[in-house]
């Protein structure tokens, strides 16, 4: 039997192949984040049929002062939670499982977007913006853990199958996990341990406010690809700390490099850090990157690098890309 059509179980999470569709933000919410007719079209139609056994909703904003872009959703208060379940509706009637990826950008964001001054870590300047952002205080911190908390709740009752924590592609929690941008002197910067503390206490804040029957994921940025940036030992350390909090699937991804890598190329350019990832974890890995053929889909599960794959841009082009891998397989 095909790699790709074998179910998995991932906590309480029973997929039926290891095909997903990872975020991609569309910037097709209407001005306040709330769900539209658009939103629900799109999903509709990637979905269709079921081909893709888990649908990753795009990245979200936890709270105003976190908003990465004009048009992205929200999460972030209690009435989006009518326009989120049908947009779960939408896709579960299509017979995929779905889960929203819930963010807060940091410095990765403007004071246009967001109206405020941008926060992070420290007052280093974003890598791919110019700006000086302002230094989170405890104070912020604690209501930006609360704020994941509320999101993933309402996600959970929105009726989706599971929640990601998006902690990769620069946004803050990734910032808090580089050498890049977090020059903390507190219990949250200098080793990794500190490093992630913030993420732990998220994952924390998250479990209790969704029970331990709601699959949590995180995506990882896994390395920045650059001088005195984040590197895949950090990130091994990372991981198995984020297994023993909690998190059900790890996502692999890039750090500030984004999903792109200049010099990386071929189908799953990420594999290698998927693979170290997966060696020293028990929970499922996903990886993405570049994966347009199903052959290479296959291969890339048949050598272990990971236990799902994460298709695209394939997926964005083609809607009925899923579909004509599975059939070619059967």
């Amino acid at each position: 039997m095909s790699y790709l059509l074998k179910p998995l179980q991932a906590g309480p999470l029973t997929l039926t192949n290891r095909l997903v569709m990872p975020p991609m933000a569309t910037a097709k919410a209407d001005p306040d984040g709330k769900v539209n007719q658009s939103i629900l079209d799109y999903y509709a139609e990637k979905s269709e049929g079921g081909y893709l056994s888990l649908i990753i909703i795009e990245h979200s904003f936890i709270q105003l002062d976190g908003k990465a872009s004009d048009l992205q959703l929200s999460v972030s208060d209690d009435s989006v939670v009518e326009g989120l379940n049908k947009l779960a509706e939408v896709i579960h009637r299509n017979g995929s499982k779905t889960v929203m990826q819930i963010n807060h950008a940091g410095s990765n964001t403007t004071s246009e977007v967001t109206g405020s001054t941008p926060l992070a870590p420290s007052v280093v300047p974003h890598p791919r913006r110019k700006v000086l952002p302002d230094e989170l205080t405890r104070e912020d911190m604690a209501t930006i853990i609360q704020a994941f908390q509320n999101a993933a709740r309402r996600t959970k009752e929105a009726g989706f199958d599971g929640v990601e924590i998006h902690a990769a592609h620069g946004y803050l929690l990734h910032q808090f996990f580089s050498p890049l941008t977090n020059k903390r002197t507190d219990e949250y910067g200098g080793n990794v341990h500190n490093r992630i503390r913030l993420h732990l206490q998220v994952i924390e804040g998250i479990r209790a406010a969704v029970g331990d029957d709601f699959p949590i994921l995180l995506r990882l940025g896994t390395s920045d690809y650059q001088e005195g940036g984040l590197t895949i030992d950090d990130s091994i350390v990372a991981a198995q700390e984020f297994e023993k909090a909690g998190v059900n699937i790890l996502d692999i991804s890039g750090g500030f490099c984004g999903y792109i890598v200049p010099g990386l190329s071929g189908q799953g350019f990420f594999a290698p850090l998927s693979e170290a990832i997966k060696k020293v974890v028990s929970i499922p890995v996903i990886l993405t990157g570049g994966i347009t053929e199903i052959l290479a889909a296959e291969q890339l599960l048949a050598e272990d690098k990971a236990d799902l794959i994460g298709v695209g841009r394939a997926v964005l082009n083609n809607s009925k890309w899923a579909e004509h891998a599975v059939k070619s397989l059967r």
